[in-house]
């Protein structure tokens, strides 16, 4: 699955990607993008238990894989 966050303003994006994230099974995968890389996400994602990796695009989003691993 794959959310597109641009154009949203925090904390829009944080919000949309927990809830998605909340709906999906241990070990299905999430890739979101994002105009600016999400530092709060990153925090919450590794709280969670989460693993995450970020790719810059050549638009200058950023698009975040993200594997569901814990709760």
């Amino acid at each position: 699955m794959i959310i597109d966050n641009r154009g949203l303003e925090p904390p829009q994006p944080m919000m949309r990607t927990l809830k998605a994230l909340d709906k999906m099974k241990n070990g299905e995968k999430l890739a979101i993008i994002n105009d600016r890389r999400p530092m709060f996400l990153y925090e919450e994602l590794d709280e969670r238990g989460y693993l995450h990796e970020t790719e810059a695009q050549e638009d200058g989003s950023f698009k975040i894989s993200i594997t569901k691993i814990g709760d």
